[in-house]
């Protein structure tokens, strides 16, 4: 039985391009396969909360000592739970401002934790979570996978970054670009990155 875990990051809602295009992926995939299960944080409809003093401490690894750390712990533990149970994970990732959305950064400062989804070994950090496989989908509204805006982007590399920190290697970039340049080209683009999930997914 395969584990499905999908995060969604638009605070766009209904009208997120990333969003309908990881629905329509998720929904293949259930036709697929039946057995599938599916978990899904919505980040934008249920934020993770930012990081404060607290919570900062709870995930590092002291022992709670308030009820705020408590809390924060068995948020983060939730979380990582989820990821670990995943064999795929999917996130959906527009870029704002370019970068990521500050709910997907949240979620991310909660699931990378010392001793538990990454080490210290003699030679750097160790992911400890490999063997998963990630699937990204980034909407933009501009074109930043190649060309002299290219260096702007902190969005991909960053993501790249991260899930490789905790040992997801295995990661595909699905690009929705110029999602802003006029009705014809967000067309086109949607079109585009639905015929490459049918085919990586």
């Amino acid at each position: 039985m395969s584990h499905l875990l999908v995060i969604n990051s638009s605070a766009a809602g209904a009208a997120s391009v990333s969003k309908q295009l990881i629905d329509e992926t998720v929904a293949r995939l259930r036709t697929a396969d039946p057995a599938l299960v599916v978990v899904e944080r919505d980040l934008g409809a249920n934020p993770v909360p930012h990081l404060t003093t607290d919570s900062t401490a709870a995930i590092r690894g002291a022992e709670p000592a308030n009820d705020a750390q408590r809390t924060a712990k068995a948020l983060s533990d939730s979380l990582v739970a989820e990821l670990k149970a995943a064999d795929t994970l999917i996130i959906g990732a527009p870029m704002y401002n370019f970068g990521i959305p500050s709910t997907l950064k949240s979620w991310f400062d909660h699931v990378l934790r010392a001793g538990v989804t990454f080490k210290y070994g003699e030679k750097g950090p160790v992911g400890l979570l490999e063997g998963k496989r990630a699937i990204v989908v980034e909407s933009r509204g501009g074109i930043y996978s190649s060309g002299p805006t290219q260096a702007l982007d902190s969005q991909e590399p960053h993501l790249r970054t991260m899930l490789g920190f905790i040992g997801i290697s295995d990661v595909t970039f699905v690009r929705a670009e110029k999602l802003g340049y006029g009705p014809e080209a967000r067309e086109q683009a949607i079109n585009d990155a639905k015929a490459e999930l049918a085919r990586v997914a």
